[in-house]
């Protein structure tokens, strides 16, 4: 539909009323669509094609499980016909509609054109299936109904997230006469031959209701001519499939038509025809054959060519490529009409002729060397005056090349095969073909392409090319002729009407006539109405002896005399479509490009291929740039294929399986749904909130967070279907058990049943399988091809590591412990070191490496990176000794130290504080221990010592329960509540936690170094554990938690492990009320994800009890200017202070507090001496300096108004005044 002022054809669009009428949406939020918004026909679309999807999938289901309804012939047309509607609805949209909201909304079209791509590829995939020679197998069966129900996953979440994201934007973004224009061109972008079948089958899906309601929609949305609503209507009504019309082939037929009342124009187009078609059929087949129309295309696309390449060398010759936009529109019109012109000959022309003829690799060249020549001329625009010659001959060369190459191919097509179609065909089938031909073509390139061709041939050759067509058309389209005609007519030089002399009389007087007197019984002749129309019908019988006396060219001939005196240069006036002109849309040359690969068979588009022209501005390789740290994360995908694959191939055995291969493949679908969905939430946290946080990037991962939705729906569906396969498969042993002891059959059907549910239900989960395999690996490519390239453009490298730190700070221990292997499994040597490298480098100021190195080194698949990467940490005390040549500074080991005197000693703390290389805390650090050295190595030769007469020793110090409670007899101690006591490492002592070993102990106990426990219900020494290994025991869990890095039990809280702390903390975990911040090095709650960030600011003592924060086991407060403290001693500073400790700071909101202040201040008189004095004051808030007027206790900043100042000079002779 036209927008209001558009002058083309004389149409006006105008709104209309709404119309309530309710819409069954399947429950989806396009629910929430306004009633009378046009964009509701598009629900309609979608209801239709997932009544027909629910279709093909039943009959194949029917199919792989032998029940009625299952057949391999009924399931191949059922394919085809859903392929080419669904084909050119995806095409319209990618022409159409999203242009024009990629106008008005950016980054949400593109995800859905490579949405239609990979579908294409499951079709593609489904018809190189049914083509296999397998069809007598089980398996063949089974993975049709797979590829069925992948298909329809796939479409229904396309058309799903379409009706959630882009259906409200079209409605919001655009009025209602923009949103009319919208689904008009989608109407016009349709191929003409397949409206006729689209409307039908779209009002034969819906209700009455419905399709009363799409007829009103329909009435708002076509423009208001009479002539297009006919022709649209006429189509819905389905007139063209079921009432073909019927040619007259005796005169007795002609006349009785004549004595019932019809028109007399209808009995001279009759007469006409027969008449021709008899008169072809006597002369000799050299005079004139239809077929030969085909040349007429040919000369007018050698001709437009030449001119452009013309053009091409006036260009390089002038320099002057101010007109070159018009010049790229001028190729692309023509690249569309041999686009077209191609697949008319491949889907209608060559089969009728030869079904072994082809010209696809011919046809595939021309839109490729378009291609190019489109691609270079956008070069060229975008270079600007910065063009070389060379940009200039290459224009002109690819110019000539197409030139050369379209030439070549239509000789030889003139060569093969009109020579075929003029000997077998008779004439009426000749025309018959380029009708069909002609109807390849969308409507809105109709209207363009047939004044273009016509203004190219002679008026002879145009009544010619126009008769054929009208004879050609059924009863039925006879609106859509009389629209052809009119538009041919404009191409004419003289702007006058060429079917009145072609055909008799004008159609589009005789259709305006028929239309207003359509409530009559006999309807008069058009053509009689006017003295001048009745000459004009005169000349029609005058037209009809003609064609008797000869060959139609001097039938045409004296036809063009006896025409001029009676249409006085008067031409056809029939509506134009309206949306040539409207920028609204786009051209059709999407939908041309779509429909090659269409008409050659099974082939899957390239997802490089340009759909849009921003399209070709994207990278269409990633590989060849520098590997980014966002990289490696995009390396999960790498092993969620690989998963994929195998519950792909490995659910095609679960009709036949034991109970191990059941368990197992279940373990393997729950190892990938959890992995996967930390992967995407963390997508959805972290990366995607980034990516729109760039302001040209709004909106381009909406699709994939709902695409995360849909898949964690799936995940659900496949999990309860295991569930329940699992259940049956017990069911099923236990009956055969039952049968293998002789036992009552009388549940023998039973039996029967339980098995056919069990194949059922595993064909379910086949299906089931494949389509989480289809969904994500386009989910993922799709993430690659759009989303994977931003971060280059949009984010530095410091960025990226700030993202990548973000996403592992919010992944727990237990997590990573599976997602490590997982993924290096999938990963070459090369991919992993450089995957640890980044995570390592984005976790530098933590103890990740530690974590990693504790947990990961007895890893196979990790063992090598961590011996070969850089930042791999031996463990023991030889790291120290294995530096000593490559450092020019002595680093001693405890070895060297304890064979040290003391001056050695000495001489080593001066190197030390001398060493200005040295971080203040590491240096301080490190003469502490240096001067303590002696002590601490001897502390622990000793304990070496008592540990090994221990162990000679039969009874052990503590070898007896301790109780939390003692009355309840629960076991632990004051501190936890736990079944086992640790046995000390240093001095083999046992003991219920680290802190009873340190409250009476003149050292502290390393946990992680504890390798044995007792259960205190037997009192049994064992390896530590989660649970007692005695049988006597029978499994006693030592608490709900443990961790095997920290050798810690809990049964009282909430703990989890955080691997970059590498301690345990008390929360929920990370990721969930947590997140570990890489450069504060420090575990946080979720709600400061946005802080001041103190790099490792928690290694450092409390500002008021001064013990050390990061090991602490109590809550810790962050104070706003970075700096933390206990919650504890916060709550007991605050009583007197405001200020931090530390930097001087508010640590808080004061702002009650300094009102306070101000009323105070106001209400103050100083003496006389006092109140003209200034003071000069920092801020400790804002940092800034001032002055303020005296006062002994309060100064305000003139800056932020806070009173944390300090006076910094007293000027006694300054007048603040």
């Amino acid at each position: 539909m036209a927008t209001p002022g558009i002058q083309n054809g004389g149409v006006t669009v105008m709104a209309a009323e709404p119309v309530v009428a309710p819409v069954d949406q399947n429950g989806h939020s396009a629910a929430a669509l306004r009633l009378s918004s046009p964009i509701r026909i598009f629900l309609f679309f979608h209801k239709a094609i997932r009544t027909e999807l629910d279709g093909l999938h039943r009959t194949a289901l029917a199919l792989a499980t032998n029940t009625s309804g299952g057949d391999i012939k009924q399931l191949m047309e059922k394919c085809h016909f859903l392929r080419s509607i669904y084909k050119h609805h995806c095409n319209a949209e990618d022409e159409v509609i999203f242009p024009a909201l990629d106008i008005r909304v950016k980054n949400v079209a593109r995800t859905y054109s490579l949405e239609h791509e990979g579908e294409s590829v499951l079709f593609d995939q489904l018809f190189t299936l049914l083509r296999s020679d397998m069809e007598n197998e089980e398996s063949y069966k089974r993975e049709l109904a797979s590829c069925t129900g992948a298909l329809q996953t796939s479409i229904s979440q396309h058309m799903s997230k379409e009706e959630e994201q882009v259906f409200p934007l079209l409605r919001e973004k655009f009025s209602f006469e923009e949103q009319a224009s919208l689904v008009w061109q989608f109407l016009c972008s349709v191929p003409v031959n397949m409206m006729a079948e689209f409307l039908p089958w779209l009002s034969s899906s819906i209700s009455a209701d419905e399709r009363q309601d799409m007829r009103k929609c329909l009435q708002r949305i076509i423009p208001d001519e009479r002539l297009l609503q006919q022709i649209i209507f006429n189509w819905m009504d389905g007139l063209r499939m079921s009432n073909k019309r019927k040619r007259c082939e005796d005169e007795p037929r002609l006349s009785s038509a004549t004595e019932n009342g019809h028109c007399s124009c209808e009995f001279s187009r009759s007469a006409q025809s027969d008449l021709l078609l008899s008169d072809c059929n006597a002369t000799s087949s050299s005079l004139y054959h239809p077929v030969d129309d085909i040349l007429h295309w040919h000369k007018a696309i050698e001709k437009e060519l030449n001119d452009i390449a013309e053009a091409a060398r006036s260009i390089k010759l002038t320099g002057d490529f101010s007109d070159l936009s018009a010049f790229n529109k001028r190729l692309q019109f023509i690249a569309e009409v041999c686009i077209f012109h191609s697949i008319a000959e491949d889907k209608v022309i060559f089969p009728a002729v030869d079904a072994q003829m082809s010209f696809v690799q011919e046809h595939a060249e021309e839109e490729s060397e378009f291609d190019k020549f489109r691609c270079l001329i956008e070069s060229i625009e975008s270079a600007g005056t910065n063009s070389s010659a060379e940009f200039y001959s290459e224009l002109c060369s690819q110019a000539d090349h197409i030139m050369e190459t379209i030439k070549k191919h239509f000789l030889n097509e003139e060569i093969q095969v009109l020579p075929l179609a003029r000997k077998h065909f008779s004439p009426e089938r000749q025309r018959e073909l380029l009708y069909q031909s002609l109807c390849v073509m969308p409507l809105r390139l109709i209207e363009c392409v047939l004044p273009w061709l016509v203004g190219s041939l002679s008026e002879e050759e145009a009544r010619g090319f126009l008769y054929n067509l009208h004879v050609a058309a059924p009863a039925s389209d006879t609106a859509l002729i009389t629209l052809f005609s009119g538009w041919a007519c404009k191409g004419s030089p003289r702007r006058m009407c060429l079917s009145s002399s072609a055909v008799g009389c004008c159609p589009a007087k005789e259709l305006k006539e028929m239309l207003e007197h359509v409530g009559r019984s006999c309807r008069s002749c058009a053509c009689a109405s006017t003295s001048d129309e009745s000459t004009t019908f005169g000349q029609a019988h005058k037209c009809e002896k003609t064609i008797k006396q000869g060959n139609i060219v001097s039938s045409v001939e004296s036809n063009a005399s006896s025409a001029k005196a009676s249409l006085t240069n008067q031409s056809c006036c029939v509506p134009g479509l309206g949306v040539n002109s409207n920028n609204l849309g786009m051209s059709s040359l999407a939908v041309a490009k779509s429909l090659r690969s269409l008409s050659f068979g099974p082939s899957a588009p390239s997802l490089n291929s340009s759909l849009f022209s921003w399209e070709t501005d994207n990278s269409s390789s990633i590989s060849g740039l520098t590997t980014r740290p966002i990289d490696n994360i995009f390396k999960f995908h790498k092993a969620i294929r690989k998963d994929l694959e195998f519950l792909d191939v490995e659910s095609g055995k679960l009709g036949d399986c034991d109970e191990t291969f059941l368990r197992q493949f279940s373990g393997r679908f729950r190892l990938l749904w959890g992995l996967y969905r930390a992967h995407s939430n963390a997508e959805d946290d972290i990366v995607f909130p980034a990516l729109e946080s760039k302001e040209t990037l709004h909106n381009v991962s909406h699709s994939y967070t709902l695409d995360h939705k849909q898949e964690e729906e799936l995940f659900e569906d496949i999990s309860s279907a295991l569930d329940e396969l699992c259940q049956l498969h017990e069911n099923l042993n236990a009956k055969h058990v039952a049968g293998n002891l002789g036992e009552s059959s009388s549940g023998s059907l039973t039996g029967v049943d339980c098995l056919r549910k069990y194949n059922e239900l595993a064909t379910k989960i086949q299906g089931m399988c494949k389509s989480i395999k289809v969904t994500l690996d386009h989910h993922v490519m799709r993430e690659e091809v759009e989303l994977w390239p931003l971060f280059d453009r949009h984010f530095s490298v410091e960025e990226q590591d700030k993202l990548v730190g973000r996403i592992i700070g919010t992944t727990g221990a237990e997590v990573l412990q599976s997602m490590l292997p997982w993924v290096t499994s999938a990963l070459t040597q090369e991919e992993q070191n450089k995957m640890m490298d980044t995570w390592k480098n984005a976790a530098k100021n933590t103890m990740f490496s530690e974590w990693l190195n504790e947990w990961w080194e007895g890893t196979p698949a990790a063992s090598t990176h961590v011996s070969t990467s850089e930042n791999s940490i031996s463990q023991g005390y030889d790291i120290h000794e294995s530096m000593d040549q490559s450092d020019h500074m002595f680093k001693p080991g405890w070895k060297d130290i304890f064979r040290m005197n003391q001056n050695e000693l000495e001489s080593e703390i001066r190197k030390v504080s001398r060493d200005s290389t040295l971080d203040p805390r590491r240096k301080d650090y490190l003469i502490q221990n240096l001067m303590t050295s002696r002590w601490i190595a001897s502390q622990q030769k000793y304990s070496q010592s008592r540990t090994g007469k221990a162990d000679e020793g039969e009874d052990l110090l503590g070898r007896s329960p301790s109780f939390r409670d003692a009355e309840k007899k629960i076991f632990g101690c004051e501190h936890y509540k736990r079944n086992c006591k640790l046995r000390a490492a240093c001095c083999g002592k046992l003991f219920a936690c680290r802190f009873c070993h340190d409250e009476v102990s003149d050292h502290s106990m390393d946990r992680k170094a504890t390798s044995e426990m007792m259960c205190m219900n037997c009192l049994q020494i064992q390896p530590v554990g989660p649970v007692c290994s005695t049988p006597s025991c029978n499994g006693l869990p030592m608490a709900k938690y443990y961790c095997s890095s920290c050798k810690f039990f809990d049964d009282e809280r909430e703990v989890y492990h955080c691997p970059f702390c590498n301690l345990c903390r008390v929360g929920k975990g990370l990721g969930t009320d947590f997140f570990h911040c890489m450069t504060c090095n420090c575990c946080l709650a979720m709600k400061l994800s946005v802080h001041k960030c103190w790099e490792k600011g928690l290694e450092t003592n409390c500002p008021i009890c001064c013990d050390f924060l990061f090991t602490s086991s109590t809550a810790v407060r962050a104070l706003p200017c970075g700096h933390y403290m206990h919650s504890a001693c916060f709550q007991a500073y605050a009583c007197t202070h405001y200020i931090c400790p530390i930097c001087s700071k508010s640590m808080g909101d004061m702002s009650v507090y300094f009102g306070m202040l101000d009323g105070l201040m106001a209400s103050e008189v100083l003496p006389e001496e006092y109140r003209n004095r200034c003071q000069d004051i920092l801020c400790s808030d804002c940092d800034r300096k001032g002055t303020a007027p005296f006062h002994w206790l309060y100064h305000k900043c003139g800056s932020c108004g806070s009173y944390n100042t300090r006076v910094i000079k007293v000027d006694q002779d300054h007048d603040c005044s």
